[in-house]
């Protein structure tokens, strides 16, 4: 279970950019997670596009609608798992790159931000029960490296 939120400011992305960030978003995060690419894993990922107005945002104390610049804040929500620094980093780098080439530049912006979360274990909810990042690993969709170091993390 991954919840990604993309807040941009109004009109920054279009339906089709959207489209396709719905996809690498995802995978730019599932693939550290689980350690492959496996489409059957995207159903535990949400991506959320939210927009504000140019007057609703600011950076370095002046207001979008008084600069030009081109701010994005992503956030992640991942369940606790193997998020070591560099697994982290991964999927960070992953999502920058994601968003440059879905925006046609050459390389992410200064101000897109990737603040990565991650929920500790029997803090997240879904069809009625609480989950963990355990339920899901005999799913077949993480390598056995992975699940390796998934219940190496999370042992007490």
């Amino acid at each position: 279970m991954t919840v990604i939120t993309v807040t941009a400011p109004q009109g920054r992305l279009s339906v089709e950019q959207r489209r396709v960030l719905a996809r690498t978003l995802t995978d730019a995060v599932l693939v550290p997670e689980v350690g492959q690419l496996a489409p059957a894993a995207r159903v535990g990922f949400q991506v959320h596009f939210a927009e504000r107005a140019p007057d609703m945002m600011a950076i370095g104390g002046v207001l979008l609608a008084d600069a030009e610049q081109d701010v994005m804040v992503v956030d992640v929500a991942v369940m606790d798992a193997d998020w070591r620094r560099e697994v982290r980093a991964e999927a960070i780098e992953r999502i920058l790159a994601a968003l440059a080439e879905a925006c046609g530049l050459p390389a992410p912006s200064p101000a897109w931000w990737v603040n990565f979360r991650v929920i500790e274990d029997g803090s997240w909810g879904s069809s009625g029960r609480v989950l963990s990042i355990l339920d899901l690993l005999d799913t077949g969709v993480f390598t056995e490296e992975r699940v390796k170091a998934v219940r190496a993390a999370l042992s007490p």
